[in-house]
């Protein structure tokens, strides 16, 4: 990721770029131009054609060569599914022979996690990285908004804004760690055939510019990811100038012509007062001609490259699934939730994968009962990061035992697809976190194995030392045994580098990396609980013949086995940003709730009052007692946070405080 010299931003936001005259933009918009789409838009024949795609990567690769740069191009649908994979001779035969993660390229170097590993781009490391750029922006867009990898680069930092001293971490903070490959949700696609998805991500959500959506009459039907040039795989520690950044401008020519609608784009949504940033670049700062970009050559101008388990070259350029139909694997709900709405996620049968089922103390229709109430509070409540102002949230929403199985699981219309992933991951969280056996179960995993920048093994870290370091914050050395609850936003609180959060100081949250030691690609527990899981399958796309790739259980994977020896209580990872709680029947935990997909106030407030609606028509299920709930904790003389409700949330009512006295 190379960044030219920074512009003015004021020049940037104003729109008053040198010799840029401003006429390409309904261009570029194509058939999104003037669209008015609110979450109704998607259908049967609105899809990426295998022409769309080369269109895309046609257009990419003209502003590589008038950069004169080398640059690998993945494209994707909305659920994932790799269409194409491109690679300009340029980058093999460039200087640079590998993908470097850091987060401060030219920086100290951070020797943790997953920072300044080198992957060989020969081996196939370019294409990884494009297509996690692509699967966010496909991922976290939806027709209410449209988000870039910059976007994630700006809500997942320590502080929010970045650089901006003394604030709180971004909303999203950790969301990168989630459609990992070995997620137990997220599909794979070890057979080309199958385009059913969520389809897994190989390095996670990326923070890198160069990732952005694709739209086709209003509605996202995938994105496009680009690594070119220098190929550091990194994210924007300072967004108080403009870059030009050589991915970003490559990528954004991909979207011409598929590009989100204006009123639709992030920086038209705020997030506590503060504006979203899609893009440092514009449609007039290309250099190519994207009306008639250049036919691209196979083997003369550049090559599809395979991916293993993610995309095979001799399948050309691939069409993608038509969003909400059964083929895409998320279609509506026909049985379940009658009058919400809702979608529930199918195979390739078209069967559900995830009904309400009973567990080992919730029976099947209490399942279903909390998330209809769920999916209820959802549809009134009045959506943070979707446009028009006044739209419903748009979520989705999971249920699970307490030994972390899936209960059930279903979302809303037009809800974005990495809210799915992520809900179970918080859903299961919370119920870890507030089990009794809790700090057992870290404590008795297997240690996580970092890697020297050329993959070779360097140190270890037990995950006990940070059940350790929340009983010396504590001064409990029953802490993570004595049974309080824990949501998500208690267990974030723990876990960033500055605690209290939005207080810079010398103190770390107990579930954090250690300053100096933190950072986006370096979380702490959260990271390195999945470290070997993911590490193993990087190690498998290098080399697929002769290292097998990782199961479906993130944690617990003993380095460098591909098979974890843990429960499956957290099967995708481990999630520290709000939106979920758990659930108790009286005093006994029964499971846990997980909610994602929109403002992170709205996520805590369906979750919780899902539960609570749940318990008023039923009468065997509540909330966490308030006598137990982790507020009552002050940890450090610093009072954690249980859930944090928006005002005045509902579109259809003037309540205030919604979840006061619950």
């Amino acid at each position: 990721m190379r960044v030219l010299p920074a512009l003015l931003l004021s020049l940037t936001l104003s729109g008053c770029l040198p010799g840029g005259d401003r006429d390409n933009q309904d261009g570029a918009r194509g058939s999104n131009a003037g669209s008015r789409c609110d979450g109704s838009c998607a259908n049967a024949s609105t899809f990426l054609s295998p022409a769309d795609v080369e269109q895309v990567i046609r257009q990419a690769a003209a502003e590589a060569k008038a950069l004169n740069v080398g640059a690998t191009i993945a494209v994707v649908d909305r659920v994932g599914n790799v269409l194409a994979a491109y690679r300009m001779d340029e980058v093999l035969t460039g200087s640079v022979g590998e993908v470097t993660i850091a987060s401060n390229p030219g920086g100290t170097p951070i020797a943790a996690g997953l920072e300044s590993l080198k992957l060989p781009i020969s081996a196939g490391a370019d294409a990884l990285a494009a297509i996690a750029k692509a699967i966010t922006g496909a991922y976290l867009s939806s027709e209410g908004n449209g988000f870039s990898t910059r976007v994630a680069s700006q809500i997942v930092q320590e502080h929010f804004n970045p650089g901006e001293r003394n604030q709180p971490a971004g909303p999203l903070f950790g969301v990168q760690f989630s459609q990992l490959p070995c997620s137990d949700f997220s599909l794979d696609a070890s057979n080309p055939a199958t385009l059913v998805g969520p389809k897994r991500s190989p390095l996670g959500l990326s923070a890198d510019p160069g990732g952005f959506p694709l739209y086709k009459n209003g509605t996202p039907v995938g994105g496009i990811g680009v690594i070119a040039d220098d190929f550091i795989y990194s994210l924007d520690k300072n967004i108080s100038d403009s870059d030009r950044d050589f991915d970003e401008l490559i990528a954004l020519a991909g979207t011409f012509g598929y590009a989100v609608p204006a009123d639709r784009q992030a920086d038209h949504i705020t997030v506590d007062a503060k504006t979203l940033r899609y893009s440092d670049v514009d449609f007039d700062d290309l250099s190519a001609n994207l009306t008639s970009p250049p036919a691209l050559v196979l083997g003369v101008d550049g090559l599809l490259v395979s991916v293993p388990d993610y995309y095979d070259s001799a399948n050309g350029y691939l069409g993608g699934q038509a969003f909400g139909e059964a083929a895409s694997g998320v279609r509506p709900d026909t049985t379940h939730f009658p009058g919400r709405d809702a979608f529930v996620f199918v195979d390739q049968a078209n069967m559900e994968r995830f009904p309400p089922s009973a567990g080992s103390a919730l029976t099947a229709a209490e399942v279903r009962t909390l998330i209809d109430q769920a999916l209820s509070v959802a549809n009134r409540a009045r959506a943070q990061i979707r446009r028009p102002l006044g739209s419903p949230a748009r979520v989705t929403i999971s249920v699970v035992d307490i030994d972390g199985s899936v209960l059930g699981i279903a979302r809303s219309r037009d809800a974005p697809v990495f809210g799915a992933d992520v809900s179970l991951q918080k859903a299961r969280t919370a119920t870890l976190f507030s089990s009794s056996d809790a700090a057992d179960f870290i404590s008795n995993l297997p240690d996580t194995q970092y890697l020297t920048p050329t993959l070779t093994q360097s140190t270890t870290v037990q995950l006990v030392d940070y059940v350790q370091n929340v009983i010396n914050l504590t001064g409990d050395a029953n802490a993570l045994r004595d049974g309080i609850a824990f949501a998500d936003r208690s267990g974030g609180n723990l876990s960033r580098p500055f605690y209290p959060d939005g207080i810079d100081s010398a103190q770390t949250g107990p579930l954090s990396k250690a300053q100096g030691e933190w950072s986006p690609f370096s979380t702490g527990l959260q990271l390195d609980m999945s470290m070997n899981a993911i590490v193993r399958h990087l190690l498998h796309e290098f080399d697929p013949t002769n290292v097998s790739d990782v199961g479906k259980n993130c944690v617990g994977v003993p380095f460098p086995s591909d098979a974890s020896i843990a429960s499956a209580r957290a099967a995708n990872g481990i999630q520290i940003f709000p939106g979920s709680v758990p659930v108790y029947r009286g005093l006994q935990l029964v499971g846990g709730i997980g909610v994602s997909g929109d403002g992170v106030d709205q996520d805590d407030m369906i979750a919780f009052l899902g539960v609570h609606q749940a318990g008023q028509i039923l009468g065997t299920l509540n909330n966490a007692p308030a006598s137990i709930r982790a507020d009552t904790l002050s940890p450090g003389g610093v009072r954690l946070r249980y859930i944090s409700c928006p005002q005045s949330p509902f579109n259809d009512s003037d309540e205030q405080d919604a979840c006061a006295g619950k």
